[in-house]
């Protein structure tokens, strides 16, 4: 244990720990409420924090689907397009480019 490293003793070591109690718990008992006005602003802002939170994660979630998505889409109109291409060459109809 670490605190038991700081005293020499098992003694000074209880005292210590009675003293943090006897200390921290009347003033657990003396806190006051602070009477502060709170106001519509931050309740606009929690409500922009969460919905900043959830646009971030929905657009992380769409990256994450969209550009593999996009990236074979794509790879198969160059495809498409190069067959086209070599279909029109071998015809010898001209190309649509």
């Amino acid at each position: 244990m670490v605190v038991s490293r700081l005293f020499w003793c098992r003694e000074v070591e209880m005292f210590a720990k009675q003293l943090a109690i006897f200390l921290t718990v009347p003033l657990i008992f003396v806190a006051s409420p602070a009477y502060a006005y709170i106001g519509p602003g931050a309740g606009a802002g929690t409500i922009a924090v969460v919905l900043g939170i959830l646009a971030s994660i929905l657009m992380a979630f769409f990256a994450i689907l969209w550009y593999p998505v996009k990236r074979v889409v794509k790879k198969r109109r160059a495809a498409k397009q190069v067959a086209e291409d070599l279909h029109s060459e071998a015809t010898g109809s001209p190309g649509s480019s």
